[in-house]
């Protein structure tokens, strides 16, 4: 619609009354009019141009101030300038340009923990719900944000993944008792094979493999079995500590008795040597007179067995009259302890024997005198 058009109402383009077109306003007053709004009183350009310095002075400031931002202890920060990387800024103050660089921090130093869990199918064709707790720490910031899209995604992945694995290659008997400390240790060598392809820039500090569970409907069997299982190892620890404590008496034993086998043999060495040095002593006696010798020892021989029996003997071929001088003495004598010396008292006769043909009379012991024994008086 041009000015002079019945619509325009006699205004010029710049909407002034009467129709003079005057162009467009002046640079002046539109600085005026800015230092009228900012406090100024219009008088010229120069108080105009001085405000528009102390604005972008302030606007400088207020700039950089905004820039100034702390960086904790625990914390590692990724700075970006345009969108790319360009180091890694340490704890404490620190100074960014703002809207150039933008600085993320992450922790380094707080362990952080991913679970696991599910129903897994076992190398014995058995189901069973494991639990695991991977708990891991970021070791490098960079990786951390940018190698993934999600690096706590991606390592509980990596755990389902490898957790699903192990158990696979298992049997649920060791699942259950025996191997968890082996399986727990798979597990972890397995998620560290998985994640250092991908750069995630975190490590793995501990693995706890919790208790696992079998079906609920054969969970009573696999209890049973568990409880055997723990019966079995304590009673190999119980008999290991009986065996500990068994070892020294058997041991003290042994050598007690080898020390008494010691002895005895050195006490029936000793007695045979002085058995033999008292028939050495007596092989003289025996060449000089070896039927008196032999008698003798004889009757040795026979009082030292007949001296603890309470029996009497009689000679059946002797005859005459027969008298037994007490009896009742000999039997408390022989009671005591006492026959060898009334054995041995050949002045008190015990038992005289009369005969028709040769009155003799015979002591205690029943030896025949001197004259008896050679034949001759």
């Amino acid at each position: 619609m041009a000015w002079n058009e019945p619509g325009n109402k006699g205004q010029d383009p710049w909407g002034k009354k009467g129709g003079n077109d005057k162009g467009p306003p002046d640079l002046d007053e539109v600085f005026r009019n800015l230092s009228k709004r900012f406090g100024g009183k219009g008088s010229g350009g120069g108080i105009s141009a001085m405000s528009l310095v102390i604005v972008l002075a302030i606007a400088v400031v207020v700039w950089g101030l905004s820039g100034f931002y702390t960086v904790k202890e625990a914390e590692k920060g990724v700075a970006l300038r345009f969108g790319g990387y360009i180091g890694e800024v340490d704890p404490g103050l620190q100074w960014k340009a703002t809207f150039i660089d933008e600085v993320t921090p992450v922790n380094v130093q707080t362990v952080r923990s991913i679970p696991a869990s599910g129903s897994m199918l076992t190398a014995d064709e058995n189901v069973v719900l494991v639990q695991l707790d991977v708990q891991y720490r970021v070791n490098n910031a960079k990786n951390y944000l940018y190698s993934v899209v999600n690096a706590d995604a991606s390592l509980r992945e990596a755990t389902d993944s490898a957790l699903r694995y192990v158990i696979g290659h298992n049997t649920m008997d060791d699942i259950l008792t025996t191997g968890r400390d082996k399986i727990r240790r798979d597990t972890w060598d397995e998620i560290e094979r998985i994640i250092e392809r991908y750069n995630l820039g975190i490590v793995i500090v501990d693995v706890n493999f919790l208790p696992a569970r079998p079906p609920e409907e054969v969970r009573d069997a696999f209890d049973d079995a568990i409880a055997a299982q723990e019966d079995e190892q304590r009673f190999i620890r119980e008999a290991e500590a009986y065996s500990r404590q068994l070892e020294p008496q058997v041991r003290g034993t042994v050598q007690r008795m080898g020390q008494q086998a010691r002895a005895y043999k050195q006490r029936v060495t000793l007695e045979a040597q002085g058995k033999v040095a008292r028939f050495e002593q007596l092989l003289p006696e025996y060449q000089m007179a070896p039927e008196v010798t032999r008698e003798r020892m004889y009757f040795d021989t026979m009082q030292e067995v007949m001296s603890g029996t309470s029996k009497v003997l009689i000679d059946a071929k002797s005859s005459g009259n027969l008298m037994y001088l007490p009896l009742d003495k000999l039997m408390q004598n022989s009671q005591s302890g006492k026959s060898t010396s009334v054995n041995r008292q050949p002045a008190q006769p015990i038992m005289s024997v009369n005969s028709t043909t040769n009155n003799s009379s015979m002591p205690l012991d029943g030896r025949p005198s001197r004259g008896d024994r050679t034949g001759r008086n």
